[in-house]
């Protein structure tokens, strides 16, 4: 569970659709419509672990031509991810987007549908939470919700933050380039990381 819950960290703090929509929106729209965005992020965490309670994740690795396409998949766009936190001139999520104002009803859709389209979180429920799920340990179902949890307390916890303090961050790296590149460098180190992670382990 400790291991899990550090690999779900380290997702939660590379840039991705989830925290670059996030951090437009509170600094667009203040941290209460954030926050709101972000019950709907959570909203799309509890599909995916639902999803993979009930059987998707046994399907793909019960068809191992479908896990290896999950797996190669997973690890080329962790890498694409990696490429695009190092490049020269990549992009940050701090360096927000201008978003026009939206109701809470809005809000919470997007936040749904940024985090269900998330390619990065389909990889983590189907291609790294299996690896940690034991048969002989108990329960599967109980073992996927257990681990889903966890991923769901790791990612709403740091989100908050992230909303909360926005645009103090955003502020703060501003006026620091060098922090913005080392930011960016140990981002794409993780996720460099668990790229190779995933394409080497066996089903």
């Amino acid at each position: 569970m400790a291991a899990f819950a550090l690999i779900a960290l380290g997702m939660v703090l590379t840039p991705g659709p989830n925290m670059i929509y996030l951090v437009s929106r509170s600094i667009t729209q203040g941290w209460r419509a954030g926050a709101v965005s972000l019950v709907g992020v959570a909203a799309g965490f509890v599909f995916y672990m639902v999803a993979a309670a009930v059987g998707l994740t046994a399907l793909a690795l019960a068809v191992p031509f479908l896990y290896e396409a999950i797996k190669w998949a997973g690890a080329a766009y962790l890498l694409y991810l990696a490429w695009q936190a190092v490049k020269p001139g990549g992009a940050t999520p701090f360096e927000a987007r201008n978003l026009a104002p939206d109701r809470p009803v809005r809000l919470f859709a997007m936040g749904f549908l940024t985090n269900l389209l998330n390619p990065k979180i389909a990889v983590l429920y189907l291609s790294l939470l299996p690896q940690f799920v034991d048969p002989g340990k108990g329960d599967v179902l109980l073992q996927n919700i257990l681990l889903g949890s966890i991923q769901i307390g790791v990612s709403v916890s740091v989100n908050m933050l992230i909303v909360v303090f926005a645009g103090a961050i955003a502020a703060f790296l501003a006026r620091r380039p060098l922090w913005l590149r080392v930011q960016c460098y140990l981002m794409g180190l993780v996720l460099a990381g668990l790229a190779v992670r995933l394409a080497t382990d066996r089903r």
